[in-house]
Order: structure tokens, then C-alpha cells, then sequence
């Protein structure tokens, strides 16, 4: 915004020393347009000191991906769009054959352990259960009767889920990729935190007779934002920042009227 162009400085009167004349008489005074000093940017600073942002769900520094942030009365749509509790995906990287303090690649070793025996078949049956058992625990915290027709009509407009604070859930989770040791996942969950899925890779591992790290967290969505709409570093700029919020208005709208009403 203080990058912007700024408006013309206000002009006022002043009486300035006409300029003698040849004669050598007496100097008169003449009046004239001069700008206001108080409105130089040297003189007043920047136009815009503080400006609200607020954060949505946050990213650890060893995640990547979609970030949301709300300017201005943004700040309220953010707290509307936490209130529907959407489902957030992530690609989550994984190496098999040891294991870490902290479930990631860079903390500090704490065994190796071998993993020829491990298939992609027995992966995705281990997927496969967390599913599962996931499921059954959205259902759970959702607290709607599965026999009324509430929970039809919610099933059918994709809003089953825990509009309350509840543990992590893992709404779908899949394999992307399985380049031996390495593996790629797709994480559909709820209210789950970086080091939570970091410590589900950690947990796959323990399953398969071995162990595994996280290589990589990295969001593709955040509700009705993906990667599309985000705005990379170069992109920090107000055009690109209007454009953004023009171009994703409507989706929150949309969004808000389904789940809030």
C-alpha cells in the first residue's frame, strides 16, 4: 500500500517576495500556490502504519503450502470459515528404514531398521484400516444419528463432519507414490496439526514391521483455497493481493451460505 502512488499534495496561498524590479524600487508581495509541506512523505512517513492481518490455520516452519491470511474484515471471514471446520489435503512424504526424536528426516536418529519385506500392497492395506478407523471416529464426533434423514441430507452436501473441537481425523488418506524406500501420501483430515501427520508416517512404519520418517508436509488445500490461489513471494504486491481477494470472494460466500446458513 505505501508502495502505491500517493495523492498530489494539498496547495495553499502564500504571499512570496515579488521579484524587484528593474528600477530598484521597493519589493512587493504576490500571492501564489505552493504545496503543503505536511503533506511531503519525507514530512508525514508512511500513509498506512497499521493494518490488521490475522492468520488462519497455521503452518510449523518445516511445513509448506497454503497459507490463508485475512486483511481487514477478512479477520471475521477467517473466524466464520474456522467455524465450519473444512477439510484441509496435504502430500506427505515419507522414507522407510529409520527412525527420529521428532518423526521428520532432519531430527536426531534414533534406529535403523530394515524394510525389504514392505510392499506397496501391504502400505495400502495399512491405509486402508487408518481409513477406517478414522471414519468410524468422524461419525463419532459428528453427533448426528446415521438413521435420520439429517444425516442424508448432510451425506449428500459433503457435510458430515465435527463442527466441534475433536482429535485429528483423517477424513481419506492414499498413496500417491512408492519409489522404494521413498512414499508419497494424500491427507484429507481435520483439525490435525504438522507434527500429527508427521508422527502417522511414524506410526505406518511401526505398523509395517520397520519404520519410517516424514520428508515432507506440504498443504494443497485449505478449505475452498488451494494451490492455485496462493501467491508466491514474487507476488507480494497490491495487485496481485486485490486480484486474489476479488477472484476468491466469492468461493468463501459461497462456502459460508452452505455450511453456516
Amino acid at each position: 500500500l505505501n508502495a502505491a502512488p500517493g495523492r498530489a499534495p494539498r496547495q495553499h496561498v502564500r504571499f512570496l517576495p515579488a521579484p524587484a524590479g528593474g528600477d530598484g524600487g521597493a519589493t512587493g508581495l504576490v500571492a501564489a500556490r505552493v504545496p503543503v509541506l505536511a503533506d511531503h512523505p519525507l514530512v508525514r512517513g508512511p500513509r498506512f502504519r497499521r493494518l490488521k492481518i490475522g492468520a488462519g490455520h497455521r503452518l510449523d516452519t518445516k511445513a509448506s503450502g497454503v497459507f490463508v491470511l485475512g486483511i481487514g474484515h477478512g479477520n471475521k471471514l477467517l473466524t466464520d470459515l474456522y467455524n465450519c471446520h473444512l477439510t484441509k489435503v496435504y502430500t506427505v512424504g515419507g522414507l522407510f528404514g529409520k527412525a527420529t526424536d521428532d518423526f521428520s528426516d532432519t531430527g536426531k536418529l534414533v534406529e535403523k531398521t530394515t524394510f525389504d519385506h514392505i510392499t506397496r500392497e501391504k502400505l495400502e492395506r495399512i491405509l486402508a484400516v487408518i481409513q477406517g478407523t478414522n471414519h468410524k471416529a468422524l461419525l463419532m464426533h459428528s453427533n448426528i444419528d446415521m438413521k435420520t434423514q439429517e444425516a442424508y441430507e448432510l451425506a449428500v452436501k459433503g457435510l458430515i463432519r465435527p463442527m466441534g473441537k475433536s482429535p485429528p481425523i483423517i477424513t481419506a488418506i492414499r498413496c500417491l507414490q512408492f519409489a522404494f524406500p521413498e512414499f508419497q501420501l494424500e491427507i484429507h483430515c481435520l483439525h490435525e496439526t504438522q507434527q500429527y501427520l508427521r508422527k502417522v508416517v511414524h506410526e505406518i512404519g511401526l505398523e509395517l514391521k520397520s519404520s519410517a520418517v516424514c520428508t515432507q508436509v506440504r498443504r494443497i488445500r485449505d478449505g475452498v483455497f488451494t494451490l492455485d490461489d496462493a501467491l508466491l513471494r514474487t507476488q507480494w504486491n497490491l495487485q496481485s493481493i486485490q486480484n486474489a481477494i476479488w477472484d476468491c470472494q466469492l468461493k468463501v460466500k459461497t462456502e459460508l451460505e452452505k455450511t453456516l446458513g
